[in-house]
This record gives C-alpha cells, structure tokens and sequence, in this order.
C-alpha cells in the first residue's frame, strides 16, 4: 500500500488552489493538507477583483482576512456617448497580500512553493524531483488548459503599479475607460480596448490595458508603450512599484464535455479555470473560486472519486447557467467589428445598477436577459445572425510577443 502524506493534495497555488487550502484550514482544521505551486510564490503575480455583490455571507467570511483594498464609494465608466459612477462596492486583492494571508493561517508545511509535477493521480503527485506525495483525495487546481475544445476569444491585459509624486485624485476605481484609442493595432485581428485604473492610496493607482481580442498575442512593448501616454495624458507618471500582464480566454462555446475529458485525470478532482468555473465573458474568476473551496470544505469527507465526481457535475452545472454570456460573447466578438466593440458596453452600463451586479455575479435573472437583448441593438443586425450561426474560432494555446 503507497505512502499517504496527508488528506488533500492540491495541485496548483494559486487563487482557486488557495482559496480551498484556506477553507480547509477554516472549517475541517483537522484534515492534513498539502498546497503544491511550481512557481517561485504562492499565488503568482496577479491582481483579483469583484464587486461585494458577488459574494454570499459565507464568502465575504472566507476573505475577511485578507488585507485588500476597498472601496464603497462605487466606480466609475467612461465611454465616449456615457459616463456613470454606480455605486456598487468593489474590492482587490494583490497576490502578495493572498500569499501572506495564507502564510499566517495555514499550519506549518502546509504550503510547498517550486515543486513542479511531473503527474497526479486519484492517490497522490509525483514531482519532478522524484519525490511522491500521497493523498487520499487529490485536487486539479491549475490555470486554464486551452484544448481547442471551446471557442471564443480573448482578454489580454497588461497592468502598472505606480506611485506618484503629487497626491493623483482619483477617488473611485474606473472600471471600463473606453475614452481611448479603438484602432490600436492588434496582430492580425482587432480588440476592443479599454483601461483599468484603481487608486490604492493617496499616491498610489494601478493602471491596467485591456482588450477584448480576437488573438491571444501579448506584446509587453505595445501594451507598455500604451500605458505610458495614459499616465502622460493625465499626469500619473512615477515610480514603477510593480506590474503584471495575463491572457484569459473569453469563452464563447464549444463541446464542455470534450474540455473536461481531455484534461481529466481518473479520481481527480479538477477547479477553477481548468475546470470551466470562470465568469465566461468578463473572466472574473474570484467569485466563483470562493463558492468552489466552500464546496470542497463542505465535500471534505468524501472519497477522492466522489469529490471529482461532484466537482465535475458542479462544472456541468455551472456551464449551464452561464449560456447566456457565451451568446453575449458571441455577438461581442462575431457581430461587432472591433473598432465598434465599445458600444455594446456602453449600452450595457446604461441598465439599471441591480442588472449590472446581478451580471457580473452570473445570476441574471430572466427579466435581466430580455432586458439586455431588447431595444435597438449596438450592432448590425445581419452580422448578429451571421455570428450566432458561424463556427467561431476555438481557443488555442496563447502566446507573448516581447518586442514590437
């Protein structure tokens, strides 16, 4: 009989992974837990944000021991017909400040940074320095594998943590900044583009590029550039503290079922990102990586093979529910032509405050959806019914350009 090192093996440090090592230290502390990252840190370098809208009591429970920025106020969007400040609550999380959270709570040799997996199995992980850990249940938490099994596009990002000499007055976080270039070159394709700006201190604002692009190219000399006339044009300019960039996928369709066999791994249990438990068109992924570790805390009990089984049908589920934004995205990315994108947003931000949060929480109601596909649309109607009935691309694995 193998060696058993501890209860749960989790494989991957970062939010999803994190976030259920947390919940198992919370609610079932007597169960033995190992977090595997083969990165350097837990938790990478990343920024995650949501709206406190998004999550449920037990949720906001989960993360309040997490240092990260809040703001009340409400936040901003600006788009060239439309600017509305609503008043949701937004909050960020860094994942340095994740990283010690989970240092301070999690017990001793809990957490094992650079340890590349060489393979899982349903009873434990084989790394790549041919050390073993053995496990009763095993758990799947890494990044998105891109099979060519779904479709859709891409957001590509590239985020700069400043601070600036004088104090910046910026009092909200600006969501969407769509007040910007729309003919930006991008590969081959087009993107819709729009910046990120949330002020974390009195001299302190992170500024984050995003598009919404038909390829997953990331040129960090384009998108650096960029950033640097934004923070020009508005005095922002300073002390570069920290940056990140990331290509997450857009998810339009495609054979789900074929997505889960193809990186499924018999008695496995796979989360987050790789198992489908994304927001589909914005790519938010926090919330629902909070609801899975409650799961998994509430599931603890249960044998490795049954644990896959019920995250597996929970990602079934999940992938029902969210239908809706896969046909949004169809539209976004097939019927509006990129330099046009912007005008389904600011369409969209002109609803009511409710519909918005109820959106981005993936709990749209049914009076929400007719509310969004009713009036007169923001794009051609013959290239909407061309996108709803074209084969649109599939997802591919992404790549970095580092040079213009």
């Amino acid at each position: 009989m193998d060696r058993r090192d501890c209860d749960i093996a989790i494989v991957g440090g970062g939010l999803s992974g994190g976030l259920i090592a947390l919940a198992l230290a919370r609610h079932r502390p007597e169960l033995s837990v190992r977090l595997m990252e083969g990165g350097p840190r837990i938790g990478g370098n990343h920024r995650w944000s949501w709206f406190a809208s998004d999550l449920s009591a037990d949720g906001e429970a989960l993360l309040k021991g997490f240092r990260k920025a809040e703001w009340d106020a409400g936040y901003d969007v600006r788009f060239p017909a439309r600017e509305r400040t609503l008043a949701t609550s937004y909050r960020s999380l860094a994942s340095t400040d994740f990283a010690a959270a989970l240092e301070r709570e999690l017990a001793p040799g809990t957490m094992l940074v650079g340890k590349e997996v060489a393979a899982i199995a349903a009873d434990g992980v084989a790394l790549r320095d041919g050390s073993r850990i053995g496990a009763r249940t095993v758990i799947d938490a890494r990044g998105f594998a891109a099979t060519g099994d779904l479709t859709g596009g891409w957001q590509v990002f590239m985020g700069r943590h400043v601070r600036t000499s004088e104090p910046h007055g910026i009092e909200r976080p600006v969501i969407m900044d769509a007040c910007v270039d729309q003919l930006a070159p991008w590969g081959n394709g087009g993107a819709y583009r729009f910046v990120y700006v949330l002020p974390l201190g009195a001299h302190e604002v992170f500024v984050e590029d995003t598009y919404y692009a038909d390829s997953p190219m990331l040129d960090r000399s384009a998108l650096s550039g960029r950033i640097d006339q934004y923070l020009r044009a508005r005095g922002l300019e300073g002390e570069i503290l920290g940056f990140e960039t990331g290509v997450l996928p857009v998810v339009t369709g495609g054979d789900f079922a074929a997505f889960q066999r193809a990186q499924a791994v018999p008695g496995v249990a796979v989360v987050g990102a790789r198992g489908g438990f994304v927001h589909p068109l914005t790519s938010y992924t926090l919330p629902f990586a909070v609801e899975t570790a409650l799961a998994v805390a509430r599931d603890a009990d249960l044998p490795g093979d049954q644990l896959a089984a019920r995250m597996e049908a929970l990602a079934r589920r999940h992938w029902r529910r969210t239908g809706f934004y896969r046909l949004l995205g169809r539209m976004l990315f097939g019927a509006a032509r990129p330099q046009e994108r912007y005008r389904v947003f600011g369409r969209f931000y002109g609803l009511s405050a409710p519909l918005i949060e109820r959106f981005y929480a993936a709990r749209s109601t049914l009076a929400d959806k007719a509310r969004v596909l009713v009036g007169r649309p923001p794009v051609p109607v013959l290239r909407a019914v061309r996108a709803l009935i074209a084969n649109p691309p599939r997802l591919l694995a992404p790549h970095r350009k580092d040079h213009s």
